[in-house]
């Protein structure tokens, strides 16, 4: 099936849009189909300031309204005593107060931007979404993350390249509680090596340690660079250490 057939097959849904690259894609396809589509961003502690910004510029670029929805994940303690299967709990909630939207608007179908290269096994988020009736069109149509970015970059998107973010909370380790402020320090820290240049990082909080985990080949200049990352993410942590192991 190609993502023309499914828009025509359902030419009115909502996007559960996260301003990554698949929903990004997912967006301009929808419009390009003529489908009359509703993006909406559901806000919450666990998503950093730029997606947002980068949701917003990409609706403005096609023309297209964004909704934001706010949701405070940190009121579940299901969610914020953070299990193994948090991720399933956050989903649900996440993906229930976009349908509540969705509905109000009177969108009944929604769709997210899962695609062929996220492999379900028991990823407890996707479970979220099945359960919910949540539709994943890049999914189904086998478009995987690699052609993805190839169709993005065709179609002028800037976000083809850009790296998969997962939500904040994926630093903190399983069984830690969650918090607004570790969320908070987290995100500060991240900006800062954002602001270094660094790219496709993540700034991991073992035992409110921050652990430095960066790629490849940005993993020499990390550590060249150590002195002035950790003065620069001293407000924020006193332990800072650079992960050998790169992501």
């Amino acid at each position: 099936m190609e993502l023309s057939e499914f828009f025509r097959s359902h030419p009115r849904c909502a996007l559960g849009f996260s301003g990554g690259a698949d929903s990004a894609y997912l967006l301009y396809a929808a419009v390009k189909s003529g489908a009359e589509v509703l993006p909406v961003y559901v806000n919450s502690a666990f998503q950093p300031g730029f997606e947002l910004e980068d949701a917003a510029r990409l609706c403005r670029e096609l023309d297209v309204e964004l909704q934001v929805v706010e949701v405070d994940v940190l009121c579940d303690e299901n969610i914020a005593e953070n299990p193994e299967n948090r991720c399933y709990f956050c989903k649900k909630r996440i993906f229930e107060a976009l349908k509540e939207k969705a509905l109000s608007l009177g969108y009944t179908v929604v769709i997210d931007g899962t695609n062929a290269s996220d492999i379900a096994g028991d990823r407890p988020g996707m479970r979220a979404l099945g359960e919910l009736s949540v539709l994943s069109p890049l999914r189904d149509c086998g478009i995987t993350k690699p052609r993805l970015r190839e169709l993005s970059r065709e179609a002028g998107l800037f976000t083809w390249d850009k790296p998969a973010y997962a939500c904040l909370a994926t630093r903190i380790p399983s069984g830690e509680r969650i918090t607004a402020d570790k969320l908070f320090r987290i995100e500060a820290a991240e900006n800062e090596l954002f602001k270094m240049g660094f790219t496709d990082f993540r700034v991991r909080t073992p035992e409110g340690r921050a652990r430095l985990q960066f790629p490849a080949d940005q993993l020499k200049r990390g550590e060249e660079l150590f002195e002035e990352i950790s003065r620069r993410l001293s407000p924020w942590f006193t332990d800072i250490s650079i992960d050998p192991n790169t992501r």
